[in-house]
């Protein structure tokens, strides 16, 4: 296929008379594709329909039995950091004692925040509230979850970008900017990452745990959302990063998230936090101010449906099987429209939720009008860096999970032909 850029202008106007075409038509049918946010589909929601069940009147006695499998009554008030039978089992997937899990509610974000929130206000490892040390500073992959950045933004922290390789965060520039006592914190999504799909490799996990940040209370928010969502088999393999902080006397650098949002229900998931003992028990003391205890009866319902490490992941297999053929979608249509164009590059994850297409510099706000114009909402352009600004104009982060496999395909042909529209309206002038 000939690149644009060794087109002649007769053929490059040539190029944009047929794609205008097409284009024009896509906008005729009234399309509605929303493709903004990495949602589960209903088709995958109703996997989990049997947790409604997990606590049912016995048909005989007319009674339910709501105690876990240790005698409490899920009912009533305590177990502030969740079900021993989740501690266990979140614990095995992140490789981690349960006594270091805390279990919670729905939301990982809302445990990052409040987490993030006692650095400002209480502080870690004895040392003074973050608020009271100065302008501090958070490192930030990118592209990435523009909720991490979100979160910053709202506490005032200052981002420092830094490149996301096909490796994991550019290490070097990671390990110069700790350097600076300021430098409180770094965001990483380590498997499958949002939006590239990228697994951090293990000289990339092992220079993470060896970190000699010049802040003590320095913590590395380990964001493991993605930890069982394989698209392919064998899926990516992620070193235990509590392990390697272990050994090298770091236990208290990272804080661990993940939840079963994109396993169970998005509004009805549980999830849970790891850390080092003596983080655990910084985090349990606000807890203790916070909540007489999470959703125990939810909490009991998914420790009946996953007794074990072996049913996630017979789950999660059934979750794969509906989200590979949107994927394979976007990916063929990518391949068939835009390869050899010279014009984009796009991942191709083996999990995660997500494809990152980095198209010509200057023209991903120009497809996301050519989308939306046509009746297809993308992720906000610049959502993926810090304060909203991709400095090239180019990522685009594809959500392909909500909508159907017949949807994908059409919104795949009309990314495919804004991208090319973009790019030929640059080459032109």
């Amino acid at each position: 296929m000939q690149k644009y850029s060794e087109m002649t202008r007769e053929q490059l106007l040539a190029e944009k008379a047929e794609l205008t075409a097409r284009y024009e038509a896509f906008k005729a049918r009234g399309l509605k594709l929303d493709m903004s946010r990495g949602k589960p589909g209903a088709d995958q929601m109703d996997l989990s329909r049997a947790l409604f069940h997990q606590i049912d009147e016995d048909p005989e006695s007319g009674e339910a039995d709501f105690k876990n499998a240790t005698g409490i009554d899920c009912r009533n008030y305590g177990g502030l950091d969740g079900l021993p039978e989740l501690k266990k089992l979140f614990g095995d997937i992140l490789g981690v004692a349960p006594e270091q899990m805390i279990v919670a509610g729905n939301s990982s974000l809302n445990l990052m925040f409040d987490t993030v929130a006692q650095g400002m206000y209480a502080g870690f490892s004895g040392c003074a509230p973050w608020l009271t040390q100065g302008k501090i500073k958070f490192i930030c992959p990118t592209p990435g979850y523009d909720r991490h950045f979100a979160i910053c933004e709202y506490f005032g922290i200052e981002m420092l970008p830094v490149d996301m390789t096909p490796a994991g965060p550019d290490m070097d520039a990671v390990e110069e900017l700790v350097k600076d006592p300021l430098v409180k914190g770094m965001w990483l999504v380590p498997k499958y990452s949002n939006p590239q799909g990228v697994t951090c490799s293990e000289e990339t996990v092992r220079r993470v745990a060896a970190l000699r940040p010049a802040a003590k209370d320095f913590r590395v928010f380990w964001d493991n959302a993605y930890v069982v969502h394989h698209l392919e088999e064998p899926g990516d393999e992620l070193l235990n990063i509590y392990e390697e902080c272990r050994k090298n006397g770091n236990e208290d650098l990272v804080f661990q998230f993940m939840s079963t949002s994109k396993i169970t229900f998005p509004g009805a998931g549980i999830a849970a936090e790891a850390a080092s003992p003596a983080n655990v028990a910084e985090l349990k003391k606000r807890m203790s101010f916070q909540t007489i205890g999470p959703d125990k009866l939810n909490q009991l319902r998914h420790a009946r449906m996953f007794r074990s490490v072996d049913d996630v992941k017979a789950h999660m297999h059934k979750h794969a099987e509906i989200l590979r053929p949107k994927f394979r979608a976007v990916l063929e249509r990518l391949e068939a429209e835009l390869y050899g164009r010279g014009i984009a590059e796009w991942t191709c994850p083996k999990g995660g939720y997500f494809i990152s297409l980095d198209v010509m510099d200057g023209c991903a706000k120009r497809v996301e009008t050519l989308c939306r114009d046509a009746g297809m909402v993308l992720t906000t352009v610049g959502a993926t860096y810090p304060y909203g600004r991709d400095p090239r104009d180019r990522n685009i982060r594809i959500a392909p999970t909500f909508p159907t496999v017949a949807e994908m395909e059409l919104g795949a042909e009309l990314l495919c032909i804004a991208v090319r529209l973009a790019a030929l309206e640059k080459l032109l002038g």
